[in-house]
């Protein structure tokens, strides 16, 4: 199911560029936060990504985007390519959910993204964001979207 008119939005987000094989992205998320909490500052617990590459590609380029709980950001120079956004929010966008499998269920997903932007005649603005999130009841799932 693609759902229209959604929209990502998060204050005090920092972000990284990074390039990893899709296996291991929790291997560059652990040390963007180990980067986050060496200069002092606090991930709030939330995550989320975006495909930069080819979804295809054996090596993944992806901006990795961490909420964190302060609200002023100053990094030391010897990290590059690290961003601070007071305000971060992307809109219109479609998106879809993914409950379980995310590994496999992944590529299904963002393929039927891409199906659904060509079959609607919409221009896709943005790269895929995925999103990692947690319901009211404890259960993990992911949402993809995409901008329109």
């Amino acid at each position: 199911m693609i759902v229209e008119q959604h929209h990502i939005a998060h204050t005090n987000v920092v972000s990284k560029y990074y390039q990893f094989v899709p296996e291991e992205i929790d291997i560059a998320i652990k040390d963007f936060q180990s980067i986050l909490e060496k200069e002092g500052y606090h991930p709030d617990g939330r995550m989320l990504f975006t495909i930069l590459s080819d979804p295809t590609s054996e090596v993944m380029q992806a901006e990795i985007f961490l909420p964190i709980l302060e609200s002023n950001f100053t990094i030391s120079d010897e990290e590059q390519q690290v961003y601070f956004h007071s305000y971060f929010s992307v809109k219109p966008m479609i998106m879809t959910r993914l409950m379980d499998d995310f590994e496999t269920a992944s590529q299904v997903k963002f393929w039927e993204l891409m199906h659904y932007i060509r079959q609607n005649g919409l221009q896709q603005k943005t790269p895929v964001f995925v999103e990692y999130k947690t319901s009211h009841m404890g259960r993990r799932y992911v949402e993809m979207s995409v901008g329109v």
